[in-house]
């Protein structure tokens, strides 16, 4: 006996989501680290010392959320956030050794193995994919969640209180 077209892509979908906390979980056993902790630490490795306005830029999230993770990545001793020298209103966070030492271990974000793939498609079937998701965030009536480009288990909505 078949299963209907619903069936098969609620399935689909249900199998993404597992994929993706499944992948965290094991980030985090690995690495004691989240998916948007890790997310900053590679951005500190690629652009150097930066301010938490930047980070939370680049990563899309709010500076409230970004605030808290380089609280728990300080805590770490991970990451040193110190004050411009040239303007002391300013906060400059850079990468530990530590830190140094665990970003080049650590296993790339989902997000990044998804893009490669991804990107190895030819243009036509990533656009039928966007089209295709595009509508179904439509049906999920999901169009105004925030919502970063990081695949991570729970809720990533940028803002304040978010346990990332």
């Amino acid at each position: 006996m078949s299963i209907s077209h619903e069936e098969s892509i609620l399935t689909s979908l249900r199998k993404i989501t597992r994929a993706i906390d499944l992948y965290s979980h094991q980030l985090s056993r690995q690495c004691h680290l989240t998916a948007p902790q890790i997310g900053c630490l590679r951005y500190l490795k690629k652009s150097g010392d930066s301010t938490p306005g930047k980070i939370a830029k680049s990563m899309h999230l709010s500076q409230a959320t970004i605030t808290g993770i380089l609280d728990r990545l300080e805590a770490r001793r991970l990451i040193i956030r110190s004050r411009s020298t040239s303007d002391r209103r300013k906060v400059i966070v850079a990468l530990s050794s530590d830190g140094n030492n665990i970003v080049e271990t650590v296993p790339s974000p989902l997000q990044e193995r998804f893009a490669r793939k991804l990107a190895a498609l030819p243009e036509e079937n990533q656009a039928v994919i966007d089209t295709i998701l595009g509508q179904v965030v439509s049906m999920m009536e999901a169009e105004k969640l925030a919502a970063a480009p990081v695949l991570q288990a729970g809720s990533i909505m940028d803002g304040p209180g978010e346990p990332a």
